[in-house]
């Protein structure tokens, strides 16, 4: 149960939600420059991440990056009420949630909706995503050997069953914006030529080891907001995603000596250089001392060029979130998933 008593509108220390940069979507509406992901991977409970969002609320979040596959849905709409109850309109508030792999096709959108919105307590999402572009679905906490049996690669015309679905969420007004997660530019590209509303965003990772820059500037070019998950390296992702090849950002040199020169921790430099770019970064933490210290990065002096141009320079496409747990039999390894040869694998 969360016991703990909320002192909005705003902490003293707090940064005001005024300040924080914003992306500008194609209806006009306008999503905050950062928001806080509620992925507690297998480290934390519900109610300790229902209880990091109140204490979000707190210091300056408004915009809450939610799913329904990270079990918590119904913990965080009890924050989601309290922090209205205490000030904050709902229109203040920037709130998204995901469609998961097992209700993809014409049946199950809708009801995917719904219980999300239950969930939250909310009458409508501001944004809702389809969170893979696979029906791949696979049990919470499975290893990544694990493999679903009716696993199959992308299939364009069920992705559009799915997004028509979507679209119609759009129609009835239970949801504000569309968008896609984890996508790539051949099938972003078979999506917007035969999409009825485009997506207004995609979710994907970004971080100064995996800046994608190509998918990142054909987001910019379609009008496309990038959101990045992972902002800081994802630390504390599952251990059974952890492979010998993987990086760590905030130990990078060049990370390290901005943080120094600035004297601050190197996650800030990460968060700082996330929302200059121009992306939306989506850190996830339940410590009010992290939490403020990000908000308090995207409202800083800007990185100098000097800066911004290292950071350009230690990209080492080191994808950290692979989704080997969605792979189909005959699939040759995890870079399937994201169509490294500029064309959508097939099985």
């Amino acid at each position: 149960m969360l016991d703990h008593a909320l002192e909005l509108p705003l902490a003293t220390d707090g940064v005001d939600p005024e300040r924080i940069p914003y992306r500008t979507l194609p209806t006009g509406a306008r999503m905050p420059a950062i928001g806080l992901g509620t992925f507690g991977s297998d480290h934390y409970d519900a109610d300790t991440i229902a209880q990091g969002v109140l204490t979000a609320a707190e210091v300056g979040y408004r915009y809450f990056d939610c799913a329904a596959v990270y079990g918590n849905e119904s913990h965080i709409g009890a924050s989601l009420e309290a922090i209205q109850r205490a000030g904050v309109a709902r229109d203040e508030m920037f709130i998204t949630s995901k469609l998961w792999n097992d209700s993809h096709g014409d049946e199950e959108v809708l009801p995917a909706c719904r219980r999300s919105l239950d969930d939250l307590r909310l009458d409508a999402l501001d944004m809702y995503l389809v969170h893979w572009p696979f029906p791949n679905h696979h049990p919470p906490g499975c290893d990544v050997d694990a493999r679903n049996p009716r696993a199959r690669p992308y299939v364009h015309a069920e992705y559009m069953r799915t997004w028509r679905q979507m679209e119609r969420l759009v129609e009835m007004g239970l949801v504000r914006h569309i968008g896609t997660s984890n996508m790539t530019i051949p099938k972003l590209e078979l999506l917007l030529r035969d999409a009825e509303i485009r997506p207004a965003c995609n979710q994907m990772e970004l971080h100064p080891h995996m800046q994608q820059p190509e998918l990142f500037a054909f987001l910019l070019q379609q009008g496309i907001v990038p959101v990045g998950y992972s902002p800081v390296g994802s630390p504390n992702r599952p251990a059974r995603d952890v492979t010998p090849a993987d990086t760590v950002d905030t130990e990078d040199p060049v990370i390290r000596a901005i943080a120094e020169r600035l004297g601050v921790h190197p996650a800030v430099v990460c968060i700082k250089w996330a929302e200059q770019r121009g992306q939306v970064p989506i850190p996830f933490s339940v410590k009010r001392n992290q939490q403020l210290a990000s908000l308090k990065a995207v409202v800083a002096e800007p990185l100098n060029p000097a800066d911004m141009e290292a950071l350009a320079g230690i990209d080492r496409n080191c994808r950290l979130i692979k989704g080997q747990v969605f792979l189909w039999e005959g699939a040759s390894g995890w870079e399937d998933l994201w169509d490294i040869d500029g064309a959508v694998a097939e099985g």
